[in-house]
């Protein structure tokens, strides 16, 4: 069986490689197509063309790059037709995604089609769920809250689990020689400094994170600083945060940063995935966000909820203080950040927030990679 999967950014490459190994669990002699990234290399996809010519976020983001776009949307949506999958799936990145589905269904009707990730319509632009259902089949969805949303659009749906809940932590020991590797005393607090794994992201977020910082620093003199980061942008970071106090360690390595995850104290986070990720390791953190100004614009007026961070969504609290739009400042960040650092009821509520999400996202269970795959075959057999 030959599947195509497509996915455009790191939070998509790890779902696709976590199916990918849970497909090959149920099916040994399964092979894959597409565009993925090293995750998903690893685990055997022979990627199209680098997968971070898809991580563009942002209605005004998009528009410089529009032509190229479409030139790998039309290349991709020709490989599917080319290589006559068993299914196509496609792997959050909705703007591109569905629109390589639109073109190779036209060419090919009977192909079946799977989402993996349901669009976020309980938060802004429900109609986006109807659009879907002309091309996407079956749905594989992250929030156990989701399935009732695309159903009643007309596609099956299946919750499948979060796949941060799957991930492997680092041990307490990995976790001490990290600091120790790094020159971080065990009683300095370490905080991570995440500005986004897109390069439009760390554009806006990186100069406010680091001006946020030198009045974080000026307040505890002892903080010691990690900026995690993914391949995409890795060099971009590092040029960045020169300018930053407190002389940041720049880590892309994928060991390296479980260990960072599970030793820090608290973070200060982008918007997105990472979130969860900080929830998964009890880092209690602040979530910092921009838009370009016109997508800004557009997007805070079609918002259908009070918050963008996943803790709060899940756990239906608001536990993780948010700063965005324009409150993404250093002068209202910084206050935030100081606080979490110290013991206090906001840090323990924000702990016992966390908890709660990784239950309600499937902790403990079957891992989510292997119910994906489960809930794939089983739309194929059916």
């Amino acid at each position: 069986m030959k599947l195509f999967l497509i996915a455009g950014e790191p939070s998509g490459d790890r779902l696709g490689a976590a199916l990918m190994a849970g497909l090959r669990t149920l099916v040994p002699d399964v092979s894959f197509a597409g565009v993925g990234g090293p995750l998903m290399e690893a685990e055997g996809l022979r990627s199209l063309f680098p997968m971070e010519e898809l991580s563009v976020m942002g209605l005004a983001e998009v528009l410089p790059k529009y032509r190229a776009l479409r030139r790998r949307m039309i290349q991709t949506a020709e490989a599917v037709v080319a290589e006559d999958p068993a299914a196509l799936i496609t792997i959050d990145s909705p703007d591109f995604c569905l629109r390589v589905a639109h073109r190779a269904r036209a060419e090919r009707p009977g192909l079946r089609t799977i989402h993996y990730v349901a669009p976020s319509v309980w938060a802004w632009r429900p109609g986006r769920a109807a659009k879907m259902a002309k091309v996407i089949d079956h749905v594989l969805a992250l929030l156990p809250f989701e399935p009732p949303y695309m159903e009643a659009a007309g596609m099956t749906c299946d919750f499948v689990g979060h796949p941060v809940v799957g991930e492997a932590l680092a041990s307490p020991a990995e976790a001490a020689a990290f600091r120790q590797a790094q020159g971080i005393p065990t009683d300095a607090p370490l905080l991570l400094v995440l500005p986004g794994s897109r390069r439009g992201e760390v554009g806006r977020l990186g100069p406010r994170f680091g001006a946020a910082l030198r009045e974080v620093i000026a307040a505890r003199p002892d903080i010691r600083v990690v900026v995690p980061t993914v391949r995409g942008v890795a060099e971009m970071v590092t040029g960045m945060v020169k300018d930053w106090p407190g002389q940041p360690v720049v880590l892309a390595d994928a060991a390296a940063k479980r260990a960072a995850f599970r030793a820090a104290d608290g973070a200060l986070a982008a918007s997105g995935t990472v979130s969860l990720e900080l929830a998964a390791n009890r880092v209690p953190m602040v979530v910092a966000y921009d838009f370009n100004p016109v997508s800004r614009f557009i997007i805070w007026r079609l918002a259908k909820v009070n918050t963008v961070t996943l803790v709060n969504l899940v756990t239906d609290t608001r536990t993780v203080p948010e700063l965005l739009g324009h409150d993404c400042r250093p002068e209202k960040i910084a206050p935030e950040v100081v606080k979490i650092l110290q013991p206090g009821p906001g840090r323990e509520a924000q702990l016992a927030a966390m908890d709660s999400c990784m239950d309600r996202l499937g902790r403990g269970g079957e891992p989510p990679g292997l119910r994906a795959a489960r809930s794939v075959l089983g739309k194929l057999t059916a």
